[in-house]
């Protein structure tokens, strides 16, 4: 949409866009405009209540990288119902092509029906596609290690099986901050080395460089590791 690539082309900083193009090889650096994500929250906010930004949403596919993080930053902030919310998100789902848009997608309105979110989830950890999965990995990071924690949830993740890099890095992600906030059920899952050798090692590593893992807890994760 012309109006939406004016704002962003105004926002853009090309020294930016050169170093941020290399943490997305997979997307063609000339659909990158180079916006740093605070600005693109903020414009997100701004147009959030424009007609235009709702033909923006219908829109799809986009031609910029920065469009897609507008689009994932406006699904967070214009849907409140849920299930409209969970039609928006995977009406979304099959344009995403890379770690950054997938992880800006982080809807507040998820919290309030967990129980069918979670049900989406174990759909969505099934996908043949690998943003698709790796968003609901990063939903249960986000929104399932507390509260709304249940053990059975360890066992979705480390059932995952892919030779996706930006999946086991969820992965592993997701263990390491397991690891944070549900230490006594988490740790069974690295002592029985229940995830592939590459992630085991890695949810170690990021649990280890964490300052919420007691030092002690740390010496121990460091006997887990598998060479």
């Amino acid at each position: 949409m012309e109006i939406i690539e004016k704002k962003l082309l105004e926002l853009q900083d090309l020294q930016y866009r050169e170093f941020h193009a290399k943490l997305m090889p997979n997307v063609d650096p000339d659909r990158i405009i180079g916006v740093r994500t605070p600005q693109l929250r903020k414009l997100a906010k701004e147009i959030a209540g424009e007609n235009y930004s709702n033909d923006f949403l219908e829109e799809l596919p986009h031609r910029y990288y920065e469009e897609n993080n507008l689009h994932a930053a406006l699904i967070n902030l214009k849907y409140k119902e849920v299930k409209g919310l969970i039609e928006q998100v995977e009406r979304f789902l099959p344009y995403v092509d890379n770690w950054a848009t997938c992880d800006m997608m982080s809807p507040k309105g998820f919290r309030k029906n967990p129980e069918l979110v979670y049900e989406k989830i174990k759909q969505w950890l099934k996908s043949k596609e690998t943003y698709t999965v790796r968003f609901g990995i990063v939903t249960l990071l986000g929104f399932y290690l507390d509260e709304l924690f249940r053990e059975e949830m360890l066992g979705l993740v480390a059932e995952i099986k892919s030779e996706e890099y930006y999946i086991n890095m969820a992965i592993a992600w997701y263990f390491s901050i397991a690891l944070v906030k549900q230490y006594e059920k988490t740790i069974p899952y690295i002592q029985k080395q229940r995830l592939e050798k590459w992630t085991h090692n890695k949810a170690i590593q990021k649990a280890i460089e964490s300052r919420r893992v007691p030092e002690e807890r740390k010496e121990y994760l460091r006997t887990l590791k598998v060479k």
